[in-house]
């Protein structure tokens, strides 16, 4: 059985996505990046009759990965995930041309009510609109335990994912936690200009870019409806190495950016 791509190949054609380990591509990394930078995706839910029941809902993720929603109990999605959190959300990048040419990514797992701050600063910081309604009674924060994965990266190009490739282990991390809110207040404040090379660097052009979040992998940036991932040269596990990190990459930007800017990291 030969292999095209990231799906198996049998003698009838493509038969079955292969494991992210045996995929010929960073089935990982693009996973995670569209976890992180898709804002918005389809929920399917189950009804009491057992139906899948699709919406569309609003998206963040946790420091590990989790995805986040905020939804409200008048909603027919949020009554089928209190009666049954099995769900699965679709992240899709979209683009011009054939929609099937662009990543998507199936999350599968059960969604469950959290109140954890954490959670709610993390969501509100990548949809700051939802400041308005997010206190009304009758809304909630969920967070999705994903259970597995399934990726198509575009045409042959395919693969399934578990847990442990979906998110971070956090383990012996929990300094730069604890320390995510004010490291993102002080780039807010202090260094837009070096937010502003990292979003160049991975494609992101214009416009007043602003943190939203920080994990062990990388930044989550944001300009208006717009996103940028960026990814740290290597992880980082306290605020020390993620301060030399940031240093570094604004340096190496300004050195590849003919643009004039000032102060960095």
């Amino acid at each position: 059985m030969a292999e095209t791509d990231g799906v198996s190949e049998g003698p009838r054609g493509p038969a079955r996505p292969l494991p992210a380990a045996e995929a010929p591509f960073d089935a990982v990394g693009l996973s995670r990046m569209l976890l992180r930078s898709i804002r918005s995706g389809a929920l399917a839910t189950l009804t009491p009759e057992g139906i899948p029941f699709a919406s569309l809902v609003t998206i963040a993720t946790d420091t590990d990965g989790t995805p986040l929603m905020l939804l409200s109990q008048l909603s027919a999605h949020t009554r089928n995930l209190l009666a049954d959190p099995r769900c699965s959300l679709l992240f899709s990048q979209g683009g011009k041309g054939d929609p099937l040419a662009h990543p998507r990514l199936t999350v599968v797992g059960r969604a469950t009510p959290s109140a954890e701050p954490r959670i709610r600063a993390r969501f509100l910081a990548r949809h700051p609109k939802a400041k308005l309604y997010a206190d009304f009674p009758d809304f909630a924060f969920f967070a999705l335990a994903p259970e597995a994965g399934h990726l198509n990266g575009g045409f042959a190009k395919a693969a399934t994912l578990t847990h442990d490739d979906l998110l971070l282990d956090l383990a012996g991390k929990e300094a730069l936690v604890a320390g995510e809110a004010g490291a993102v207040a002080h780039m807010n404040e202090d260094h837009a200009d070096a937010l502003a090379l990292y979003a160049a660097g991975a494609g992101g052009s214009g416009g007043s870019w602003r943190l939203t979040g920080l994990d062990p992998e990388g930044l989550d940036l944001m300009a208006g409806d717009r996103t940028a991932r960026v990814l740290y040269p290597e992880p980082v596990g306290d605020m020390g190495a993620l301060r030399r990190h940031l240093v570094t990459m604004a340096t190496q930007a300004r050195i590849a950016t003919p643009a004039d800017t000032s102060t960095g990291a």
